[in-house]
């Protein structure tokens, strides 16, 4: 874990982080194919005694072009946390908006990489585009490396089986409920963190009582019930069991993620919660009255606690 890691909103960047390893890119969810590439570049700064760097951009230019919503692996905080993990010193989180997405490729290199970053080493992924319509790409950072002093570095992508392991490859999966692949593609358990909102108390009414967690922008997995694992501020891990739907037994039109936590009593409204998707249980479904659902969820349960035993 990095000390006095620092975040700069714009790339004027201090001497000390000039000259450094760059790595350019979303890294939503900084995946197993991304640590891939946090790896190589740990050992350049071992080997180079350099820095390393993370240019980043919010929203995700997919998001802002496609005005997408519930598209995010991971929310900045955890991403915060993740580079931090793969020893990076410092980031530029760039705001992506109308201006800076017309920048040219060009301008990018010169004015950006070569004026203001000086980057000894910059690593990129295979499917690297960057400037006005996507128009640059690695060859073109390939052909002016001599030009503007710095070595691009683009290691071969990580595969599973056939499949390149991507952002793109673990949503689907998340779509799909196929949570040990996401786990495996992620290198650890996929996580919403989020604020415990006040609800209509349904849960607590039928005997389960839940927290409303607001979801924001993050990925929406398969509709349905989930086993999962919670935790607060002070870190303690507490067992439960989630669900991410519409409540169709009340009519409800609204998506919403309630947990219910096991053998918890206490008052969390306005708390930050991380929520651990373990396995996916069941699709949502609509019950022929609140009696029957409270039968469901005491199946659903008694399952959590199986498969969370393990965990």
């Amino acid at each position: 874990m990095v000390k006095n890691f620092r975040i700069y909103k714009n790339f004027n960047l201090s001497k000390k982080d000039k000259e450094a390893i760059i790595l350019i890119g979303n890294f939503d969810g900084l995946h197993r194919g991304h640590q891939k590439l946090f790896n190589k570049a740990k050992n350049f700064k071992k080997k180079f005694k350099l820095r390393i760097g993370v240019i980043t951009f919010d929203p995700i230019p997919k998001m802002f072009f496609k005005k997408l919503h519930n598209y995010r692996l991971s929310n900045f905080d955890q991403k915060i946390q993740l580079f931090k993990k793969n020893y990076v010193d410092f980031i530029v989180n760039q705001k992506f908006d109308i201006k800076f997405s017309k920048i040219s490729c060009f301008d990018f290199i010169k004015k950006i990489l070569f004026n203001k970053i000086k980057p000894k080493y910059i690593f990129v992924s295979d499917n690297f585009r960057f400037g006005y319509k996507r128009a640059g790409d690695i060859k073109l950072l390939k052909s002016l490396e001599k030009d503007y002093g710095y070595k691009i570095i683009n290691p071969s992508p990580l595969k599973s089986k056939r499949f390149v392991i991507s952002s793109t490859l673990i949503r689907k999966n998340l779509e799909m409920g196929n949570l040990k692949k996401v786990k495996k593609f992620l290198g650890r358990n996929w996580c919403i963190e989020g604020r415990v909102e006040k609800g209509r108390q349904l849960g607590k009414k039928i005997g389960f009582p839940t927290c409303n967690i607001d979801i924001k922008n993050y990925k929406i997995p398969k509709i349905g019930v989930y086993a999962v694992k919670i935790s607060s501020i002070n870190k303690r891990k507490l067992k439960g069991i989630a669900n991410i739907g519409y409540r169709p037994t009340f009519n409800q039109k609204k998506l919403i993620l309630e947990v219910n936590i096991f053998n918890f009593s206490g008052n969390l409204y306005n708390k930050n919660l991380s929520i651990e998707f373990i396995e996916f249980i069941r699709g949502e479904k609509k019950f022929n009255g609140v009696l029957n659902l409270k039968k469901q969820i005491k199946i659903d349960c008694k399952k959590a606690r199986a498969i969370l035993s393990n965990e």
